[in-house]
């Protein structure tokens, strides 16, 4: 079995395959070019140098792409960095690329399984069925892509985990706060982020597609929303209102891209909860770097807060 990059310690020398995430060209004081390489296993990412990157090198390097490479591990600024000496390589089509991507720690039948009993819930028959219909819509996919390319969920399967996530602290307050309707509540959970779908790239290797560019996860779902609403015909309904409501309004200040703040009390609610659950991830797979008594590199969807780990 292939050593893994979280296992990795300063001073060895190894050969391995690796997947490339990102790639960006510099050039030293003296001028010669490098390339700055994030790669990664189903372990963990690290940075890679190629200094005196030859042109054919350079050429042949692609995201999205394994590579054999060999290196050496290196201690840079108190963080594990690898120096790339050989670069070879792999026939794509032997590879998959699964075992080089991060994934969900939940299994996805498992997800599937305790989705469904929410949505089994629901009373509301108009608000069953324009979650079901949105599910339907993007299938399995729902249960494959991240929740985001690069700050929380990250990870394939990501985004169906965040929302398991926050329908259970969603459910969790729901029972102390006795005036919230959890039909609306778990629907807007369940919805509020399907926009990613179509705003990022793949589960593996993800980018921001050009329609995720222009128009935003929020805007596409409201469009999507509009089209299942007159496909069953339920255009004219209060529930359809008070979703399209919750989607617009769901990161909850006009800074953060939402273009209506919150107005009810669950459309509040998932901007909280949706909040916490994103901070918590962001800060946990902070943590899960470093070591007791250390901080954290700043976080900057924290305010570039750094958070510390307390000795045990």
């Amino acid at each position: 079995m292939s050593k893994k990059v979280i296992d990795y310690k300063e001073g060895e020398h190894l050969d391995l395959p690796l997947l490339v995430t990102s790639i960006t060209k510099g050039a030293t004081n003296s001028g010669s070019p490098y390339l700055t390489l994030s790669l990664q296993d189903d372990s963990k990412s690290i940075e890679a140098k190629v200094w005196d990157v030859k042109p054919e090198i350079e050429k042949e390097l692609e995201v999205g792409k394994v590579y054999q490479f060999e290196f050496d591990v290196i201690n840079y600024r108190n963080n594990l960095q690898l120096k790339i000496v050989k670069v070879f390589p792999l026939i794509q089509s032997e590879i998959n690329k699964e075992d080089f991507i991060f994934k969900s720690p939940i299994a996805k039948d498992e997800m599937r399984h305790e989705l469904q009993d929410v949505i089994n819930r629901i009373q509301n028959e108009n608000i069953a069925k324009f979650v079901v219909a949105l599910l339907n819509h993007y299938s399995e996919s729902f249960y494959e892509y991240p929740a985001a390319s690069k700050i929380h969920h990250s990870f394939m399967g990501g985004l169906a985990t965040h929302v398991l996530g926050m329908l259970k602290v969603g459910l969790a307050l729901a029972e102390y706060y006795p005036s919230v309707d959890k039909d609306y509540l778990v629907a807007g959970i369940i919805i509020h982020d399907l926009g990613k779908i179509e705003e990022l790239s793949s589960p593996i290797v993800t980018e921001y597609t050009t329609e995720g560019k222009l128009l935003g996860h929020i805007s596409i779902l409201q469009g999507r929303l509009y089209e299942v609403a007159k496909e069953l015909k339920l255009e004219d309904t209060e529930e359809f209102l008070i979703l399209r409501h919750m989607v617009l309004s769901h990161h909850g200040q006009l800074e953060y891209g939402s273009p209506v703040r919150p107005m009810t009390l669950e459309a509040e609610l998932l901007y909280l909860v949706d909040n916490i659950d994103a901070r918590i991830n962001t800060i946990s797979k902070a943590l899960e770097n470093i070591g007791p008594g250390e901080f954290t590199p700043k976080l900057f969807a924290l305010d570039n807060r750094q958070f510390y780990k307390y000795k045990k």
